[in-house]
C-alpha cells in the first residue's frame, strides 16, 4: 500500500501543551494507516496562519490541523487569504475544541487521527462547512460582541490546566468587575433593534468555551448564523441562567432573543470588545458580518 504524504500545523501549546505532547503519537496513528505527516509547527500568534497561506499559495490542496480553536481559526484565515482552495483537516487536540463538535468530529484525538487518515485514504471528504466573515477576519465556529468578548480575554489569561471549567471562572471575574450594557444599533437581514445589549453572538457552531450550548439550533453547513442576543441582567440572574446556558435551554427566557441570519450589522455607541472563535479582537465599534456558504471543505 503506498503512502500518502500529507502536511500537518501544529501548535504545540494548544490544549495547554496536550497538541506537542500527542504528536509523534499522532504520526504514528497516521502512518499505521499509509498517511505520512509533514510536521509545520508554529512558534507565535499568526505564524500557523501565515504557513498555511504560504501552503495554500503555493499550490498546497490538503492539509491537517491537530489543534484547538485557535489553531482552526488561523488555518481558515490562512485558507481562505489564499484564495479558499484546499481542504482541511481536523484533529481535535485543544481546550474547548467547539469547532470539531460542531463539525461533529470526535473528540477522542487518537480516534479522530485513525477517522482522518481512513477518510484520506479513500478519498471522501467529511462535509463542507460554511465560513463567517467579520470585517477583514474570517471565522469557523462564531463570533462574538459584548460580555462573552470579555470572558473570553480573562479566561486566556489563565494558564493552570483546567479544562472548560476556565470559561465559568472567567464569567465570575467578569461578573465581578462588572457587566457593562451600551446602546447598540443591531441590523440583522434588514431588521433593526435599538437598545442596551450585555452580549451578542453570531453563531455557525452551537457551543462556546466548551461547555456552553449557546445556540443549540445553529449548524455549521445550512448557510446561516444564529443570532443570540442578551438584554442587560444582574449578576444574580446571569448565575441563574448559567445552568441552561450549559445545557442550551435558555432561548425561551425574556432576556433572550434570537433568529437565524445571513448578515449582520453592529454599531456600538463606544467601543467594545469582540471575539472570533475565541480569538480576541482590537476594541471597535462597527462591525460586518455575513456568512460565507459551504466555504470549505472539511477532510
Amino acid at each position: 500500500m503506498a503512502n500518502d504524504n500529507i502536511d500537518l500545523f501544529i501548535n504545540p501549546t494548544a490544549g495547554r501543551g496536550r497538541a506537542g505532547k500527542r504528536l509523534s503519537r499522532i504520526c504514528e496513528l497516521a502512518e499505521s494507516l499509509g498517511i505520512v505527516l509533514s510536521v509545520h509547527s508554529s512558534s507565535a500568534v499568526g505564524d500557523l496562519e501565515r504557513q498555511v497561506q504560504h501552503f495554500v499559495l503555493a499550490g498546497g490542496k490538503r492539509l491537517v490541523v491537530a489543534g484547538g480553536d485557535g489553531s482552526i481559526h488561523e488555518a481558515v484565515n490562512g485558507i481562505m487569504t489564499a484564495g479558499g482552495d484546499a481542504s482541511l483537516g481536523i484533529i481535535p487536540t485543544g481546550t474547548g475544541n467547539d469547532f470539531a463538535k460542531a463539525a461533529k468530529i470526535t473528540l477522542d484525538w487518537q480516534q479522530a487521527t485513525l477517522d482522518l487518515a481512513g477518510r484520506i485514504k479513500s478519498g471522501v471528504t467529511w462535509r463542507r462547512v460554511d465560513v463567517g466573515v467579520m470585517n477583514e477576519r474570517f471565522f469557523a465556529n462564531g463570533a462574538g460582541v459584548g460580555f462573552d468578548a470579555r470572558v473570553t480575554k480573562i479566561a486566556r489569561a489563565y494558564r493552570a490546566p483546567i479544562g472548560d471549567i476556565v470559561y465559568l471562572l472567567a464569567i465570575l471575574r467578569g461578573m465581578i468587575e462588572g457587566i457593562a450594557t451600551p446602546e447598540y444599533r443591531i441590523d440583522a437581514d434588514g431588521e433593526e433593534r435599538h437598545g442596551p445589549v450585555t452580549l451578542a453572538n453570531i453563531a455557525s457552531g452551537p457551543w462556546v468555551g466548551g461547555m456552553f450550548h449557546i445556540a443549540p439550533d445553529a449548524s455549521n453547513n445550512d448557510g446561516h448564523f444564529d443570532l443570540i442576543i442578551a438584554d442587560p441582567v444582574s449578576r444574580f440572574r446571569i448565575l441563574r441562567l448559567l445552568p441552561k446556558l450549559i445545557r442550551g435551554e435558555h432561548l425561551d427566557e425574556p432576556e433572550i432573543s434570537h433568529k437565524s441570519v445571513q448578515r449582520v450589522r453592529i454599531h456600538a455607541a463606544e467601543p467594545v470588545p469582540s471575539h472570533l472563535d475565541g480569538e480576541v479582537q482590537p476594541l471597535r465599534q462597527d462591525f460586518d458580518i455575513r456568512v460565507l456558504p459551504n466555504a470549505l471543505t472539511i477532510l
